[in-house]
């Protein structure tokens, strides 16, 4: 399996480019330091020379002062060569790893349900680590010492051509060699960070488990199973050394074979006077410094073992294409694209996707703040080819209505919200907002006009200020404030400890159930949807909570359109209308009050059997 230089190229280039000067200044330096290496020893071979002819000792002086002031510049200008070798390559791949999370999170929920968490921070986080070493080397260790073997080898055929001949033949022969086995290891390589992947998304899956696996006594089996996650990774990362290990003594033969051929050289132009014992010297010192780029080729070789595999699986996750298609969708920014006091990148870029032709927009209807219309025209969809979960469903939710979705869990629901937000696009049919097919609606702008509340309410480790805006920073505190007073939730806001700065953390340890979905509700708000959707979000909570959340409720639905995923009967009673979903088909569709007064309707039989478990 061969990877070519131009893979890697590729893969970086685009955030490379925004840094071309300082780029130009590290090779330019580069070229620098290789003159120096290679004009020292002519120093020594002067030195030498005169040495042994007599010269004075003034002169002697003068040759030993260069050469020590030579060595010491040079030492300067590597240092530099690194610094600014390791500061281009982490502005790239960190922009890289910017690249990957935002293509990341642009692909469907298909490919989340595929890939865990862990798998893809050690493929974003991992693999590109790997990538920033091996490009600072690259650019410092690899490309200076491959124009250091061409210096090396201009100079021995400018002291004697025969020389120079015989040592590119060598160089040649060991730079084939190399070629031949520099890929032996990639497979098990790419093997072994696979399977590092696959054990840190397993520790993600048992530490957000730890308390089903505890109380089920599974903590065995978790251990067992980690256990055998590692000796994949040991079995694997054996077999890389190994063949690394093959390469690295392989070179060693040649490298001693160079050592003898640079004696036997010496000697035999010495003999017929061809050469000075300075340039024996010469000849000896070039030789053992052709060996530092042949070595920092074969640990770069090396290195390729590892970085192949990461390319791979990099270029492998980058060709993916969400199966929902976004024509709005604006490239990630490269390095060097934005200006460090704007947003970041990611919101920078997600910003720019809203900016489409008047065409993608969603616009308020006339008789509502904003409200949109919902149509759904035989839609049916099956999550990977497999039995549908919804079967040709048709309804038409007015602008400012409220419906009430009611079904068994499986029946749809869930399902039915993610099309909304098109998470998934319908297999068959299509779904209609504010009068446009979906699939004509930038992505940005579509999410921008629908908002969720549900029970389980995401919290980051951030402010509150942060938690209720997204980091949209253009969202000031008075905005912020005055949704607080809108929803009547100044009582609750007033019992934060720092008020808007209070520190959250993620999950439940900041806010109770309550806390969190008043969070959520002020939230939507701040988000001005025209279509809300509520997935029971009044269930599990106090009386006085629920109070609030009622009123909130009320104010959040005003002149909006709604969808209340209701798991009780209780919680419908604001809905103009009523959709019952039973395994992926409508059952009952209609106005709530003309099924309240239907005692054949399902709605009807519900409320008066107080079956409120078919809906759980």
């Amino acid at each position: 399996m061969k990877i070519p230089f131009f893979s890697y190229w590729q893969l970086l280039s685009r955030h490379i480019r925004p840094q071309k000067w300082r780029f130009l200044v590290l090779f330019a330096m580069l070229l620098g330091s290789i003159g120096l290496q290679i004009v020292n020893p002519q120093i020594m071979r002067g030195f030498i020379d005169a040495a042994l002819g007599g010269e004075a000792l003034d002169k002697l002086m003068m040759a030993a002062s260069v050469f020590i002031g030579i060595a010491i510049l040079q030492q300067i200008v590597s240092v530099s060569v690194t610094y600014l070798g390791e500061s281009v390559a982490w502005t790239a791949t960190n922009a890289l790893r910017g690249e990957l999370a935002w293509h990341c999170l642009n692909l469907d929920l298909s490919f989340h349900n595929e890939h865990t968490p862990g798998e893809l921070i050690e493929r974003i986080d991992g693999d590109v680590s790997e990538m920033a070493t091996f490009f600072s080397q690259f650019v410092v260790i690899l490309l200076g010492n491959i124009l250091l073997l061409v210096g090396i080898l201009g100079a021995l055929f400018r002291e004697n051509w025969t020389a120079g001949l015989v040592f590119t033949v060598y160089a040649a022969l060991a730079l084939l060699a190399l070629n031949r086995v520099r890929d032996i290891a990639i497979p098990h390589q790419k093997a072994r960070r696979q399977a590092e992947a696959d054990m840190f998304g397993f520790i993600e899956e048992q530490l957000s488990g730890t308390e089903d696996i505890r109380s089920l006594g599974a903590v065995g089996y978790s251990i067992q199973r980690l256990f055998h996650l590692q000796g994949n990774i040991m079995r694997h990362d054996r077999l890389a050394h190994f063949k690394s290990w093959i390469i690295h003594n392989a070179i060693g033969l040649v490298l001693t074979a160079g050592n003898l051929l640079a004696l036997g050289m010496g000697y035999w132009l010495y003999q017929r006077g061809a050469i000075t014992i300075g340039t024996v010297y010469l000849f000896i010192h070039y030789v053992n410094l052709l060996e530092q780029p042949i070595w920092a080729l074969t640990r770069q070789i090396e290195s390729f073992q590892t970085i192949g595999a990461c390319v791979e699986r990099l270029n492998e996750l980058l060709k993916m294409e969400p199966k929902v298609k976004d024509s709005s969708l604006q490239l990630y920014p490269s390095a060097g694209e934005w200006k460090s006091d704007a947003l970041p990148v990611p919101m920078a870029a997600e910003k720019s996707a809203i900016d489409l032709p008047s065409t993608h927009l969603l616009t308020a209807d006339a008789n509502g703040a904003g409200a949109l219309s919902l149509a759904f025209e035989s839609v049916s969809f099956a999550y990977n080819g497999d039995d549908s979960v919804l079967k040709d469903l048709s309804f038409n939710l007015g602008k400012g209505k409220v419906l009430g979705l009611l079904g068994r869990t499986g029946s749809g629901k869930s399902t039915l919200t993610r099309l909304i937000f098109r998470l998934y696009d319908p297999m068959q049919g299509r779904i209609l907002l504010g009068g446009q097919d979906l699939r004509h609606i930038g992505l940005q702008a579509l999410r921008q006009k629908i908002t969720m509340v549900t029970q389980e309410v995401q919290l980051f480790r951030a402010s509150v200020r942060d938690n209720l805006t997204f980091f949209d920073h253009s969202i000031s505190d008075a905005q912020i404030e005055a949704a607080i007073e809108a929803l009547e939730l100044s009582d609750w806001y007033r019992s934060l400890p720092e008020g808007l700065d209070t520190q959250l953390e993620t999950g439940a340890k900041s806010l109770s159930a309550g806390e969190a979905q008043l969070l959520a509700f002020t939230r939507a708000f701040l988000h001005q949807p025209g279509l809300v959707i509520l997935d029971e979000a009044s269930s599990r909570l106090d009386p006085l909570t629920e109070q609030r959340i009622e009123r909130a409720i009320d104010h959040l639905l005003k002149d909006r359109t709604a969808i209340i995923i209701a798991h009780r009967l209780g919680t419908v009673h604001r809905a103009d209308e009523i959709l019952i979903l039973e395994e992926g088909k409508m059952v009952e569709h209609g106005p709530r009050k003309d099924l309240l007064q239907n005692p054949e309707s399902r709605f009807y039989k519900l409320l008066q059997t107080g079956l409120e478990e078919v809906l759980a």
